[in-house]
């Protein structure tokens, strides 16, 4: 127990010190020479207004959210491509025995040369995997299709939420009278 509380200890203590020794290094090698232009605060390009103590709006956050919740969603597609792809490749009945051991060896995730011929994946059981895996896929496809579907219908990805918005439920405003030498006050406001 000793033991692995020392490795523990000198583990710490060397991310502590990989952590600071460049923070305190830079700090007394690099040159101080502020300048307004060097303080200023800077944004993607955009000058700042008003106070930095604003709340943001509820749009970005959103945003974020689904680019991660698709992002992270796409990318069940990698290992269920490479099942499927093992699978259909197992599937063709006039694969080498070689090459059928082989890809059932990466298929059930075993050591190289492990599959003999009699427990190696058979191209009608090879089949049937691809069968379930496109099944498989298409409902895990169209469950994003219908959260994509009830994110776009929510107007969750309209920038501009709000005009798009006001601009669909309000009517067309009236031109106002044009101003001409004949045209009084009165005809203005009444």
């Amino acid at each position: 127990m000793t033991d692995l509380t020392l490795h523990f200890v000198l583990f710490v203590l060397a991310g502590t010190v990989l952590v600071l020794a460049p923070l305190v290094i830079g700090w007394f090698v690099r040159p101080n020479l502020p300048t307004d232009e060097k303080t200023a605060v800077y944004e993607c390009g955009e000058p700042t207004i008003g106070s930095s103590y604003v709340q943001f709006d509820i749009r970005f956050y959103v945003v974020a959210l689904l680019f991660i919740i698709f992002d992270v969603e796409v990318a069940f597609f990698f290992p269920w491509a490479t099942v499927f792809g093992g699978a259909t490749q197992l599937a063709d009945t006039q694969l080498s025995e070689a090459a059928r051991l082989n890809i059932s060896d990466k298929l059930l995730n075993l050591p190289p040369g492990t599959t003999t011929p009699q427990t190696a994946i058979g191209a009608a059981d090879a089949l049937t995997i691809a069968g379930i895996g496109f099944i498989d896929i298409l409902v895990f496809f169209g469950v994003l299709l219908v959260g994509f579907a009830y994110v776009w219908y929510r107007g969750d990805l309209d920038w501009v939420r709000a005009m798009v918005h006001q601009a669909k439920t309000q009517p067309r405003r009236q031109r106002r009278p044009e101003l001409t030498e004949t045209t009084s006050a009165r005809e203005l406001v009444g």
